[in-house]
């Protein structure tokens, strides 16, 4: 049978007697003034969903259909906005296994995810072959039309991106 060690105990660092001989300013931890025994933020357990099978599947590659049934391609991939909210979705249309089609985007609030536990069931998108048809073809690193969307055609407002954030 194997043994156990016992817990790991958490150790406190001893204290500087003299506050002279302490680490510089820009060595030491930064702490909080108000809140000198404050617990970092990542001695915090994560939080914890849990999604029921049934309830929720993922969608790249997934089959969007028209409210007619016509084919309308796959979802490719999904568009985020720097704030992190879904904008849309990339729709690979047309073509033929690959050959002759070309990536779209459609709006998120256009398509209806009627039955997500079943990978076979298509997703449905509000617009019609031909205005699909009729959309720009979306192209990495160019700006993005977004077919069917509910807005203006003034860009989003963000603040300038820093070299960091490229």
């Amino acid at each position: 049978m194997e043994q156990q060690s016992p817990p790991a105990q958490a150790v406190a660092p001893p204290a500087a007697s003299d506050p002279a001989k302490s680490a510089s300013p820009a060595l030491a931890p930064r702490q909080d003034a108000a809140k000198p025994d404050a617990v970092p933020p990542a001695a915090k357990p994560p939080s914890v969903t849990v999604i029921d099978a049934f309830d929720a599947k993922g969608i790249l590659g997934r089959d969007v259909r028209s409210p007619a049934s016509e084919n309308m391609g796959r979802i490719a991939d999904v568009i985020v906005d720097r704030a992190g909210q879904v904008r849309g979705a990339v729709i690979d249309f047309g073509g033929f296994l690959g050959v002759g089609s070309r990536k779209i985007v459609v709006d998120w609030a256009a398509l209806h995810f009627w039955n997500v536990a079943d990978k076979t069931a298509s997703i449905t998108l509000d617009l019609t072959r031909e205005q699909v048809r009729a959309a720009p073809e979306y192209k990495d690193d160019q700006p993005i039309v977004v077919l069917g969307a509910s807005g203006t055609l003034t860009p989003l407002k963000f603040p300038p991106i820093t070299m960091q954030e490229r």
